[in-house]
Protein backbone atom coordinates (compact mmCIF):
# COMPACT_ATOMS: atom_id res chain seq x y z
CA UNK A 1 0.00 0.00 0.00
CA UNK A 2 1.31 3.28 -0.71
CA UNK A 3 0.18 6.79 0.86
CA UNK A 4 -2.94 8.58 -0.13
CA UNK A 5 -2.87 12.43 0.21
CA UNK A 6 -6.18 14.02 0.41
CA UNK A 7 -5.86 17.77 -0.85
CA UNK A 8 -5.84 20.33 -3.20
CA UNK A 9 -3.52 22.22 -5.75
CA UNK A 10 -4.25 25.27 -3.55
CA UNK A 11 -4.25 23.53 -0.34
CA UNK A 12 -1.06 22.82 2.40
CA UNK A 13 -1.19 19.96 0.04
CA UNK A 14 2.07 21.06 -1.80
CA UNK A 15 4.02 20.77 1.48
CA UNK A 16 3.10 17.53 1.53
CA UNK A 17 3.62 16.17 -2.19
CA UNK A 18 6.78 18.21 -1.94
CA UNK A 19 8.29 16.29 0.91
CA UNK A 20 7.59 13.09 -0.44
CA UNK A 21 8.65 14.02 -3.68
CA UNK A 22 12.50 14.34 -2.26
CA UNK A 23 12.27 11.36 -0.42
CA UNK A 24 11.23 9.78 -3.90
CA UNK A 25 7.94 8.90 -2.88
CA UNK A 26 4.63 9.87 -5.49
CA UNK A 27 1.34 9.44 -3.41
CA UNK A 28 -1.85 8.48 -5.16
CA UNK A 29 -3.63 11.84 -4.60
CA UNK A 30 -7.49 12.32 -3.97
CA UNK A 31 -8.90 15.78 -4.76
CA UNK A 32 -10.78 17.44 -2.14
CA UNK A 33 -12.17 20.57 -3.53
CA UNK A 34 -12.64 23.06 -1.43
CA UNK A 35 -15.07 25.15 -3.62
CA UNK A 36 -17.30 22.79 -3.22
CA UNK A 37 -16.78 22.34 0.16
CA UNK A 38 -15.62 18.55 -0.01
CA UNK A 39 -13.62 18.56 3.04
CA UNK A 40 -16.46 19.07 5.13
CA UNK A 41 -18.28 16.22 3.81
CA UNK A 42 -19.11 13.62 6.34
CA UNK A 43 -16.85 11.27 3.93
CA UNK A 44 -13.98 13.23 4.46
CA UNK A 45 -14.56 14.13 8.28
CA UNK A 46 -14.52 10.36 8.90
CA UNK A 47 -10.58 10.38 7.99
CA UNK A 48 -10.12 14.29 9.59
CA UNK A 49 -12.96 15.57 12.15
CA UNK A 50 -11.83 18.86 11.84
CA UNK A 51 -12.28 19.08 7.77
CA UNK A 52 -9.33 20.47 6.75
CA UNK A 53 -6.74 19.58 4.60
CA UNK A 54 -4.63 17.91 3.46
CA UNK A 55 -4.83 14.51 5.36
CA UNK A 56 -2.36 11.77 4.48
CA UNK A 57 -2.94 8.15 4.88
CA UNK A 58 0.23 6.04 5.33
CA UNK A 59 0.84 2.78 4.01
CA UNK A 60 0.11 1.21 7.24
CA UNK A 61 -3.77 2.71 7.13
CA UNK A 62 -3.25 5.80 9.93
CA UNK A 63 -4.23 8.77 9.12
CA UNK A 64 -2.35 11.62 9.68
CA UNK A 65 -3.19 15.35 9.40
CA UNK A 66 -1.68 19.08 10.57
CA UNK A 67 0.81 20.16 7.93
CA UNK A 68 3.56 21.09 10.28
CA UNK A 69 3.25 17.37 11.97
CA UNK A 70 3.34 15.48 8.34
CA UNK A 71 6.64 17.47 7.01
CA UNK A 72 8.05 16.16 10.24
CA UNK A 73 6.80 12.60 9.64
CA UNK A 74 8.24 12.35 6.44
CA UNK A 75 11.51 13.78 7.26
CA UNK A 76 11.98 11.23 10.36
CA UNK A 77 10.34 8.28 7.98
CA UNK A 78 12.86 9.27 4.94
CA UNK A 79 16.21 10.23 6.48
CA UNK A 80 17.54 9.74 3.21
CA UNK A 81 15.65 12.66 1.80
CA UNK A 82 17.27 15.02 4.31
CA UNK A 83 14.05 17.13 4.98
CA UNK A 84 15.93 18.03 8.42
CA UNK A 85 18.63 18.52 10.06
CA UNK A 86 20.57 15.92 11.64
CA UNK A 87 19.31 15.42 14.82
CA UNK A 88 21.89 16.92 17.41
CA UNK A 89 22.85 19.76 15.23
CA UNK A 90 21.70 23.20 16.21
CA UNK A 91 20.26 23.69 12.52
CA UNK A 92 17.90 21.08 13.53
CA UNK A 93 16.20 22.92 16.61
CA UNK A 94 15.52 26.28 14.41
CA UNK A 95 14.40 24.19 12.01
CA UNK A 96 11.81 22.66 14.15
CA UNK A 97 11.13 26.11 15.50
CA UNK A 98 10.45 27.45 12.25
CA UNK A 99 8.49 25.07 11.13
CA UNK A 100 6.30 25.61 14.16
CA UNK A 101 6.22 29.76 13.93
CA UNK A 102 4.98 29.19 10.28
CA UNK A 103 2.17 26.80 11.53
CA UNK A 104 0.98 29.17 14.85
CA UNK A 105 1.70 32.32 13.51
CA UNK A 106 0.39 32.10 9.56
CA UNK A 107 -1.31 29.65 9.16
CA UNK A 108 -4.34 30.18 11.32
CA UNK A 109 -4.35 33.65 9.83
CA UNK A 110 -4.71 32.33 6.23
CA UNK A 111 -8.16 31.07 7.25
CA UNK A 112 -8.88 33.97 8.98
CA UNK A 113 -8.06 36.03 5.80
CA UNK A 114 -9.85 33.34 3.72
CA UNK A 115 -13.06 33.10 5.96
CA UNK A 116 -14.03 36.04 8.06
CA UNK A 117 -17.58 35.05 8.43
CA UNK A 118 -16.13 31.65 10.67
CA UNK A 119 -15.42 34.33 13.30
CA UNK A 120 -17.50 37.04 13.13
CA UNK A 121 -21.30 37.32 11.74
CA UNK A 122 -21.65 41.00 11.23
CA UNK A 123 -20.46 41.81 7.72
CA UNK A 124 -18.35 45.05 8.66
CA UNK A 125 -16.76 43.67 11.55
CA UNK A 126 -15.97 40.72 9.19
CA UNK A 127 -14.17 43.04 6.75
CA UNK A 128 -12.15 44.52 9.02
CA UNK A 129 -10.95 41.31 10.73
CA UNK A 130 -10.56 39.75 7.59
CA UNK A 131 -7.67 43.18 6.86
CA UNK A 132 -6.39 42.53 10.04
CA UNK A 133 -5.29 39.40 9.16
CA UNK A 134 -4.11 39.93 6.23
CA UNK A 135 -1.89 42.43 7.06
CA UNK A 136 -0.86 39.69 9.91
CA UNK A 137 0.39 37.36 7.89
CA UNK A 138 2.39 39.79 5.40
CA UNK A 139 4.14 40.94 9.07
CA UNK A 140 5.05 37.69 10.19
CA UNK A 141 6.23 36.54 6.83
CA UNK A 142 8.63 39.47 6.96
CA UNK A 143 10.02 38.43 10.17
CA UNK A 144 10.54 35.08 8.55
CA UNK A 145 12.47 36.69 5.64
CA UNK A 146 14.76 38.23 8.42
CA UNK A 147 15.57 35.19 10.12
CA UNK A 148 16.56 33.64 6.33
CA UNK A 149 20.23 32.93 6.61
CA UNK A 150 21.56 30.67 3.86
CA UNK A 151 22.07 31.50 -0.02
CA UNK A 152 19.52 30.68 -0.73
CA UNK A 153 18.24 28.51 1.60
CA UNK A 154 16.45 29.29 5.10
CA UNK A 155 19.24 27.73 7.31
CA UNK A 156 22.99 27.91 6.72
CA UNK A 157 22.94 23.78 6.25
CA UNK A 158 21.12 24.16 3.19
CA UNK A 159 17.82 22.83 1.96
CA UNK A 160 15.00 22.00 4.74
CA UNK A 161 11.22 21.38 4.93
CA UNK A 162 11.25 25.05 6.26
CA UNK A 163 12.06 25.62 2.81
CA UNK A 164 9.26 23.95 1.51
CA UNK A 165 7.00 24.91 4.61
CA UNK A 166 7.84 29.31 3.88
CA UNK A 167 7.57 29.29 -0.14
CA UNK A 168 3.60 27.86 0.26
CA UNK A 169 2.61 31.20 1.92
CA UNK A 170 4.60 33.44 -0.13
CA UNK A 171 2.73 31.91 -2.96
CA UNK A 172 -0.78 32.63 -1.42
CA UNK A 173 -3.28 34.75 -1.48
CA UNK A 174 -1.88 38.00 0.32
CA UNK A 175 1.52 37.35 -0.68
CA UNK A 176 0.91 36.70 -4.32
CA UNK A 177 1.75 39.89 -5.24
CA UNK A 178 5.54 39.95 -7.33
CA UNK A 179 6.43 43.58 -6.59
CA UNK A 180 5.30 43.21 -2.80
CA UNK A 181 7.00 39.91 -2.24
CA UNK A 182 10.10 41.24 -4.28
CA UNK A 183 10.01 44.53 -2.17
CA UNK A 184 9.63 42.73 1.49
CA UNK A 185 10.68 39.01 0.90
CA UNK A 186 13.22 38.58 -1.66
CA UNK A 187 15.12 36.09 0.33
CA UNK A 188 12.14 33.93 0.22
CA UNK A 189 11.81 34.93 -3.69
CA UNK A 190 15.07 33.05 -3.88
CA UNK A 191 14.49 30.29 -1.73
CA UNK A 192 11.08 30.09 -4.21
CA UNK A 193 13.71 29.70 -7.37
CA UNK A 194 15.84 27.39 -6.13
CA UNK A 195 12.80 25.38 -4.63
CA UNK A 196 11.31 25.02 -8.11
CA UNK A 197 14.11 23.95 -10.36
CA UNK A 198 15.18 21.10 -7.56
CA UNK A 199 15.21 18.04 -10.06
CA UNK A 200 12.66 15.81 -7.79
CA UNK A 201 10.19 18.82 -7.08
CA UNK A 202 9.92 20.20 -10.41
CA UNK A 203 6.62 18.46 -11.24
CA UNK A 204 5.01 19.25 -8.11
CA UNK A 205 5.63 23.05 -8.57
CA UNK A 206 4.44 22.82 -11.71
CA UNK A 207 1.52 21.11 -10.67
CA UNK A 208 0.78 23.30 -7.52
CA UNK A 209 2.16 26.72 -9.36
CA UNK A 210 1.71 26.26 -13.01
CA UNK A 211 2.36 30.17 -13.03
CA UNK A 212 5.51 30.25 -11.57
Amino acid sequence: MTYILYGEKGSGAFCVEAALAEAGVTPAFHEISLEKDEQRSEDFRALNPSGKIPALKLPSGAIVTETAALLVLIAERHPEAALLPPLESPERAQALRWIAFLASEVYPMVEIADYPERFVAEHKAAAILQLAAKRRIRQRMEVVEAAALGEPWFLSSGFSAVDIYAVMFSRWRECRSESWREAHIPKICAIAAALSERPALKPVWEKYFPLG
